[in-house]
């Protein structure tokens, strides 16, 4: 397994991150767009998951036993032919879907980085900087002007949980739909 070495900036303004990102000299890869995901219980630090990524459908597994660390995350992907396949293939293994997730990516590089524009619905957007070093990540972050302590690091889940006051459980086995189309759950309602 490969670790992911990755920082998270959150609720940043997209149109002012394009332009630090262009200023810094990044490429943009693809602009924003919809990607679907279906993701599965592996156990209460994992997941599995299917993302239809717009080019290409990715099998992915994460551990994130120590997520709190830029490299605390270790990671698996698999490019594959068929979301709906991939989907059936994890059934059928015996995991079960804990959810079914939409949300807005961008992708842009960055010297040795990648970084994403991510916006999840009922949450502020945020970038994600990923390298195959934490020296790259930190370079990244500081060409764009942010703090090596503003960092977050782990899952989406802990995102809403400090945005919202909630346990991560509550996003990772009772919010089985996660898309802009629907109602927002209690729990965003209430805060």
């Amino acid at each position: 397994m490969n670790n992911e070495i990755e920082a998270k900036y959150i609720e940043i303004d997209k149109d002012e991150i394009r332009e630090k990102l262009r200023a810094a000299g990044a490429k943009q890869i693809y602009p924003e767009r919809m990607m679907r995901r279906t993701v599965f219980y592996t156990g209460p630090h994992s997941f599995g998951r299917v993302r239809d990524e717009g080019d290409r459908v990715v099998m992915t597994y994460k551990n994130f036993e120590d997520e709190d660390s830029i490299m605390g995350v270790k990671e698996v992907n698999l490019v594959i032919d068929s979301y709906d396949d991939g989907v059936a293939f994890l059934k059928g293994c015996g995991l079960e879907v804990k959810a079914v997730q939409d949300t807005y990516r961008e992708l842009w590089t960055l010297t040795d980085t990648e970084i994403t524009i991510d916006t999840w619905p009922w949450l502020p957007s945020y970038i994600e900087i990923e390298g195959h070093s934490e020296e790259a990540v930190w370079s990244a972050a500081a060409k764009l002007g942010f703090k090596k302590e503003d960092a977050i690091f782990g899952a989406v889940d802990k995102l809403y949980s400090m945005k919202y006051g909630i346990d991560m459980d509550v996003v990772n086995l009772k919010t089985p739909i996660i898309n802009f189309e629907i109602d927002p759950p209690e729990w965003v309602k209430n805060n």
